[in-house]
């Protein structure tokens, strides 16, 4: 009967699931209201909770008490599974990070006194479509700024027909990270709490930021670029931990598969040409995708996929390339590394440890705050 209770408490910061426990013993334990009064001067979890939420202290006494606390709990609970009835005013829009004039972000900053945790939402669409604004009505938004923590979503250069190939968009990408770190102090973030998200494309780059060797130039004329790339936990939805057709073969159990628009443009190969997996192809195909950078170093990964089926030769390309399959070939390289991922889709085995990438994310971004 407390499984459903105790996973609830996973969506919530690490004090306050605490502070939900510290009741629950003094329930079992014999302790009530006549006999004792477990508030923020006496209960050491209590004190946290009250410095990282000062809104939970109802009465604005400067003492946190359980009933206030788990109040305050279930109100953030409400708000995360309400829909956002609009979109949250961005607090600054259009910020260009970059030469390019692709090279724009926006922000949602959380209002707290101490430097935030930071989410980067990186937009899908192929390599060759998309923009930053499919995040501002997205449920994470609200969800992270209840919890302390801003959030940013990013523009990046698309394909335009083979004009950037890659790596263009992974570049810009961790160009978005590093502008968001040299300018932490502007922005009130902290510049070691920053994720990642994003769905399909936006989920490929964000495990190749992810995994990739550090892209900080520490001896670089330009600030920016000698700030580190490097994230705390990445959140991917649907995306492609490897680009490299043969690989993709082996994964599904095929000779071969439809081809996907986005591939020709993203390796520069122009669409009257002959799809063959050159020494180029192969060379670039296997650095664009994120697993080949796997090491044991890497941030934790939360990926979600949609509905299995079995995979066929004839599958349309946006099925296959958005299968579960990834996840699980991913989570097993992972396993290997030493690396926790955690991968859920429509059919698998149910995720433990978290709710939803959105616990996952938040957990990952507070606990230890």
């Amino acid at each position: 009967m407390f499984q459903p209770f105790h996973r609830s408490l996973r969506a919530f910061p690490n004090c306050l699931r605490c502070l939900t426990i510290v009741l629950i013993s003094g329930m079992f334990g014999g302790m009530n209201a006549a006999n004792a009064q477990v508030t923020s001067k006496n209960n050491a979890q209590l004190r946290k909770a009250l410095k990282q939420f000062p809104a939970a202290d109802a009465n604005s006494d400067g003492v946190l008490t359980m009933q206030e606390g788990l109040a305050f709990r279930q109100r953030q609970k409400s708000k995360r599974n309400a829909a956002p009835a609009a979109k949250i005013p961005l607090t600054h829009a259009d910020i260009a990070y970059g030469p390019h004039r692709k090279n724009v972000l926006d922000l949602w900053l959380a209002e707290t006194d101490a430097p935030t945790p930071l989410l980067i939402c990186i937009h899908g669409g192929g390599f060759s479509g998309g923009d930053k604004r499919t995040f501002h009505n997205s449920p994470l938004v609200p969800a992270m700024l209840d919890h302390g923590i801003s959030v940013a979503t990013m523009n990046y250069r698309l394909t335009e027909g083979g004009k950037n190939p890659y790596p263009a968009a992974m570049h810009d990408a961790a160009r978005g990270v590093q502008f968001l770190r040299h300018h932490a102090d502007r922005f009130n973030l902290d510049p070691a709490r920053f994720a990642a998200t994003g769905g399909s494309a936006g989920g490929t780059i964000t495990l190749w930021l992810g995994f990739h060797d550090d892209l900080a130039n520490p001896d670089s004329d330009d600030p920016v670029l000698r700030q580190s790339t490097r994230l705390t936990a990445c959140a991917p939805s649907a995306a492609q931990p490897s680009l490299h057709l043969p690989t993709l073969l082996g994964w599904f159990g095929v000779e071969k598969l439809a081809e996907h628009g986005g591939g020709r443009p993203l390796f520069g190969i122009p669409p009257d040409a002959p799809l063959e997996m050159t020494p180029r192809v192969d060379r670039l195909s296997r650095d664009a995708s994120p697993i080949t950078h796997l090491t044991p170093d890497d941030p934790p990964v939360f990926f979600t996929a949609g509905r299995y089926r079995t995979v066929n030769e004839s599958m349309s390309p946006n099925v296959w390339v958005h299968h579960p399959i990834m996840g699980i070939q991913l989570g097993k390289a992972m396993d290997v590394a030493g690396v926790p991922c955690f991968v859920s889709y429509e059919g698998g085995p149910a995720v433990t440890e978290f709710d939803n990438a959105a616990d996952f994310i938040i957990q990952q971004l507070t606990t230890g705050s």
